[in-house]
């Protein structure tokens, strides 16, 4: 395998996309299913309760056949103005893929495996023999390039099949709004320090062991809506770290509310569209919105 054929299907892996390191779903959708339990949808009002919009939390993977869409969600479909997503150019492959070469290779790493911590190691072996690649294959790459390609290889799905996808596939004829896009999602990625980078590494290795099954215990959690649930497997792992957590989900967090505020304002509803870790949680992304004066419930 060429280093292109382990980037060309990469997807791009947000704080949660990557720390839930989710699996594929079946974009193929014609109708929502009849019975729940269903992933978690959240509906937003002004203080006088208005509906000003909805949030939705998103997962890049599913297994093939996964059903998940209510119909409540369709209705949301049908009535929201604009969709409002983390990157908005998911099959443009080519472009994407270049932007994480330009990205991944432009300082010397050295090799990978002493960039594993010793317990690691063993996980490495395993997912080299599932990318069927040489030992030296992810030396060049820096070390939060490594981490992102090695969760892609440990996925058990398709990310081409992911929900953000398919909402995104339902908005072709609609407005699309981008609160990062590709280049800055990555190099949120780039741009930790290289303590922080191996951390990552070695919690993808070590959440790796989720795969062993055809779905990933947070891809059940999402797909029964189980707050609760995601909100516990996401307190450890990558985002058992604080400086992680800090850097890939709360300061983001805070960064999009504000913006998310500013959509809000306007006289378009839109859904905002976003990995779920974004949106459980004290810091989530309801959380932040009621601190504005926003009501914000969950539909069930």
């Amino acid at each position: 395998m060429q280093t292109g054929d382990v980037i060309s299907r990469l997807p791009l892996l947000l704080a949660v996309g990557l720390a839930l390191a989710l699996s594929a779903c079946d974009t193929q959708q014609d109708a929502a299913k009849e019975d729940g339990p269903f992933p978690a949808l959240w509906e937003i009002a002004d203080s006088e309760g208005t509906v000003e919009g909805w949030m939705f939390g998103t997962i890049h993977a599913l297994p093939d056949g996964s059903k998940w869409r209510s119909a409540q969600l369709d209705t949301v479909l049908r009535d929201a103005d604009m969709l409002v997503v983390e990157v908005a150019d998911l099959e443009n492959g080519e472009d994407l893929s270049k932007l994480f070469e330009q990205l991944a290779f432009d300082r010397p790493a050295g090799p990978i495996i002493e960039r594993i911590a010793p317990e690691m190691r063993g996980e490495f072996e395993e997912l080299l023999v599932k990318a069927k690649v040489r030992r030296t294959y992810f030396d060049p790459m820096e070390s939060w390039a490594a981490a992102l390609a090695l969760a892609q290889v440990a996925q058990t799905g398709k990310a081409e099949n992911g929900a953000d996808r398919a909402l995104l596939a339902a908005f072709d004829q609609r407005e699309v709004v981008e609160l990062e896009g590709a280049r800055e999602q990555l190099t949120i990625f780039d741009t930790l320090p290289e303590k922080e980078q191996r951390d990552l590494l070695n919690a993808v290795l070590e959440e790796s062991q989720q795969y062993d099954g055809e779905i990933a215990p947070l891809a059940e959690a999402w797909l029964a809506g189980d707050t609760e649930r995601l909100i516990a497997l996401t307190r450890r792992g990558i985002l058992a770290d604080p400086e992680l957590a800090q850097a890939l989900l709360h300061d983001r967090n805070a960064d999009w509310a504000l913006q998310v505020e500013n959509l809000l304002s306007a006289r378009e509803r839109p859904l905002i569209a976003v990995g779920t870790g974004h949106l459980i949680g004290e810091r989530g992304l309801p959380a932040l919105l009621e601190q504005r004066g926003y009501r914000v419930r969950r539909v069930e």
